[in-house]
């Protein structure tokens, strides 16, 4: 197995800890302002990143996903401030490698007030160290909860950034749809960043799906071999051998994966899982938040709703019926994903 990816791909391995090593470098020399550490997460730091395969050569496939932790006490504007200061090796980097180098700033306190949503318990239970202090004393006082202990709520915001994601794919194929008039010509006249951009949108809706329903199911598995088994489920095991070893042939196309993202849709509204407090308490929170971050009170059949709730309400009628996101939809995803 390599460190980064499944399987043995020893010159995979050998490009991401020189990368990490000489980008941990530049970072301890800038001594940016409230910083604590840096640490690398996502697919490459669980050890299930991608392998692209060009002829001989191996070459990384997905973004290189780095969480950086400010000191204790520091506050949201520190965050934002530090993911700025960062922003210039994001750039250079992302130009290096020819994928994705993104940071993600955060507070201790945001850390341990999220620690319910599955990115912070899949954070801290795989990375691995760039910068400043290491990961293990970074998040000693984070709470590992037990993945059947997930909130429903995990399952309804996998569901609404993947659909999302299966509606930003199918504008692109309607793009190319436009400028030839029929739809066979769509995959010989889209680029090959366009083609990537559909085919990575679908893969990911068509694990998110299975993914959502495990969560809502209370059944979800840390790793992604074991969420396959879990499901025992033909296409998600397809999907994520694409996620490993990506080409430029889709698991499936558009229409496909829109059924299965319907069909999980309805399965995890069924398994919704009310909480501990009071419905009464509940309504106003959210109705709250929701007024404080998009300064309008919306659609009142739902304003009592969780804003995620609402949002992914607003992608499923979307997806249903094939519609293109408008601005209003994309700000509020945008606001709450």
């Amino acid at each position: 197995m390599g460190r980064f990816v499944p399987g043995n791909a020893p010159e995979i391995d050998r490009k991401i800890d020189e990368a990490i090593a000489s980008i941990g470098r530049e970072i301890d020399a800038m001594h940016v302002p409230c910083l604590d550490g840096v640490v690398l997460a996502g697919g490459y730091g669980r050890g299930e990143g991608g392998v692209r395969e060009q002829g001989t050569e191996k070459r990384l496939s997905n973004d290189l996903d780095f969480f950086v932790i400010a000191k204790e006490g520091a506050s949201d504007a520190d965050a934002v401030a530090m993911a700025a200061a960062l922003e210039p090796v994001s750039r250079r980097w992302t130009e290096q490698l020819g994928i994705d180098v993104d940071f993600t700033a955060r507070t201790p306190w945001r850390i341990r007030h999220d620690v319910e949503r599955l990115m912070i318990q899949e954070l801290v239970r795989g990375f691995v160290d760039v910068a400043g202090r290491k990961g293990s004393e970074l998040f000693a006082s984070v709470e590992r909860r037990p993945a059947e202990a997930l909130p429903w709520m995990e399952a309804a915001r996998l569901m609404m950034n993947r659909g999302m994601g299966l509606l930003f794919a199918k504008c692109k194929i309607e793009n190319v749809e436009c400028e030839t008039g029929r739809q066979s010509a769509v995959e010989s006249r889209m680029s090959v960043m366009e083609r990537d951009f559909v085919n990575r949108n679908i893969n990911k809706c068509i694990l998110g799906a299975g993914d959502a329903r495990l969560v809502a199911k209370g059944d979800y598995r840390w790793k992604a071999l074991d969420r396959a088994a879990a499901l025992g489920d033909s296409l998600y095991s397809a999907a994520l051998e694409w996620k490993f070893h990506p080409t430029e042939k889709p698991v499936c196309d558009f229409e496909r994966a829109r059924e299965v993202w319907l069909e999980a849709m309805d399965e995890v509204a069924r398994s919704s899982r009310p909480s501990g407090d009071s419905m009464t308490s509940r309504s106003l929170r959210n109705a709250a938040r929701w007024l404080v971050r998009r300064r309008t009170v919306g659609d009142l059949r739902t304003f009592a709703l969780n804003p995620v709730v609402r949002v992914l309400e607003s992608v499923a009628r979307h997806v249903r019926d094939r519609r293109e996101p408008e601005s209003a939809l994309m700000r509020d995803w945008e606001i709450f994903n």
